[in-house]
């Protein structure tokens, strides 16, 4: 069965590590006929969440601010698959994800008990480091993040010891990256 997939590109190298991985899942998810929406959040306008908790009045428009959100809310709203992907900063996601993923909330807020609508999910990351205890940190967000939003986890693809943009290529996390999206 075909599925609605959205990446949120949250890596501020268009053609970095992280496009890379992005690219591969999205071959080969199209490949096994699935519909992708790619979103490179750094080339996008998307201001912080205030913590108003006004939204959730529109379900076209959940947020009170009018940015670039409003590309994603729909097809987020939509998707059945949430891509996270991410070069790891500080041990965790960088500061486009995260605040794109924040401002998700408004979409919450739109349903009773402020109920997240469920999704599959699956991350994609580069990272320099390339150790368990590397990794650690933002696998524990990561899986306590999709348990309190009662998100599926489809995978994770951690593509470690790759630091300069492009390092990625010719590593086996390419390969696996594509497989994921094609096994969806």
């Amino acid at each position: 069965m075909s599925k609605h997939i959205v990446i949120l590109n949250g890596s501020p190298r268009l053609h970095g590590n992280t496009a890379l991985l992005c690219d591969a899942f999205a071959e080969g998810a199209a490949e096994a006929g699935h519909t992708v929406t790619r979103f490179d959040l750094q080339r996008m306008d998307i201001r912080g969440c205030l913590g108003c908790v006004k939204g959730g009045k529109d379900a076209a428009h959940p947020c009170v601010q009018w940015d670039d959100m409003a590309a994603i809310y729909p097809a987020y709203t939509a998707a059945d698959v949430v891509v996270l992907a991410s070069p790891m900063y500080y041990w965790g996601f960088s500061g486009q994800l995260k605040t794109a993923f924040d401002r998700l909330f408004a979409v919450a807020e739109c349903r009773p008990g402020y109920a997240n609508p469920r999704k599959d999910c699956a991350l994609l990351m580069a990272a320099e480091g390339n150790s368990p205890e590397n990794w650690k940190p933002v696998l524990d967000y990561y899986h306590a993040l999709l348990g309190f939003l009662h998100w599926r986890d489809r995978g994770q693809v951690l593509a470690g010891g790759v630091f300069e943009a492009g390092a990625v290529a010719g590593h086996p996390a390419l390969r696996e990256a594509r497989t994921l999206g094609a096994s969806l």
